[in-house]
């Protein structure tokens, strides 16, 4: 396994160290990403999580602002890790949950300050979405932000698993990446339900099938 962890001088050896989604850019504009750029532009030395295959682009805007960069392929590392261990008495799978999150967001013990979780929790097996919110919860320090997207519907193009690539200004590029399957949508208020246990957060309007939320700490 590759290292996850970037700071800025190791930016040129993060970027090439993978490939990645081979797919055309889109570019989307998003207000959450607005929001949250501007905070990065500012604050110095701001430890960040992004969510999902390596994006170069990502490692290398992140680490020139002065920021260190921890990788978290979440959905990839769910459904290809073999954490199904078996069924239980109805025939439901067991999924090895304590042991994927060890896998997938072992810190070290570090903290971090924002989170670019994107589309995430659309996809991940459903025993996996509230342990991975609760730690995120416990490994962010406070007034840390989350940058979230959710679908509002299964079905259509705009389902299919993408990779979010930022940019310096207020669009993210979003490129088709291996095909997993969406898993659920979020309500407004199941979405507070999920993070009943965060300060607040703020949602963003958008013209397509994706809702934009950023969480605090």
């Amino acid at each position: 396994m590759f290292s996850r962890w970037f700071g800025k001088k190791r930016a040129n050896e993060g970027a090439a160290s993978t490939g990645g989604p081979a797919g055309p850019r889109v570019p989307r504009h998003s207000g959450g990403w607005s929001a949250l750029r501007k905070r990065l532009a500012v604050d110095d030395g701001l430890r960040v999580v992004d969510v999902g295959f390596t994006s170069p682009a990502n490692i290398n805007c992140l680490t020139n602002l002065g920021h260190s960069v921890f990788l978290a392929d979440l959905v990839h590392d769910a459904w290809t890790g073999n954490w199904q261990t078996g069924v239980d008495e109805k025939g439901q799978p067991v999924w090895d949950v304590e042991g994927y999150l060890n896998h997938s967001l072992q810190f070290s013990a570090r903290m971090f300050d924002v989170v670019l979780l994107w589309t995430t929790l659309d996809y991940l097996p459903e025993p996996f979405v509230v342990p991975v919110v609760s730690r995120l919860f416990d490994a962010m320090n406070r007034g840390g932000q989350v940058l979230a997207f959710f679908h509002t519907r299964t079905h259509g193009e705009e389902t299919d698993y993408s990779r979010f690539h930022i940019t310096a200004g207020d669009d993210v590029e979003v490129q088709a990446a291996k095909s997993f399957a969406i898993q659920r949508t979020f309500s407004n208020r199941s979405i507070e339900k999920l993070f009943a246990n965060w300060a607040g957060h703020k949602q963003f309007l958008a013209k397509d099938s994706v809702s934009e939320v950023i969480i605090t700490r």
